[in-house]
């Protein structure tokens, strides 16, 4: 059961980056909430390098407060990272999942309402 999750959410992802256009729209952020795994799952897209690419994943809660700060590496010619959280415990509101790289942010906000 955990692999056709893990599948279907893969799909989900793969619709997401086709339905973009992958060279003005780029770099992008999006996250979805999986209430039935209770989990909260962030993707970033940035255009492919040859070389690998540094940057810092921010989750920063409702009142402003960064509550995850942490530093990836996107290997050379990928074009995608993801990170994710549980959803349960955290706080209701709007949460913004913020992408770092080479000094210029990329964001998205969601909704948490338990």
């Amino acid at each position: 059961m955990k692999i056709l999750n893990i599948l279907l959410l893969h799909l989900c992802f793969s619709i997401f980056s086709f339905a973009q256009d992958q060279y003005t729209n780029l770099p992008s952020a999006d996250c979805i909430m999986l209430e039935d795994e209770n989990s909260i799952i962030c993707k970033y897209i940035h255009k492919r390098v040859n070389h690998d690419q540094n940057i810092t994943v921010l989750w920063i809660d409702p009142t402003g407060k960064v509550s995850r700060s942490r530093e990836m590496v996107i290997p050379a010619m990928h074009g995608s990272v993801y990170d994710y959280r549980y959803l349960m415990g955290r706080m209701d509101g709007i949460w913004e999942f913020k992408v770092i790289e080479n000094n210029k942010e990329v964001s998205t906000k969601f909704e948490i309402k338990q």
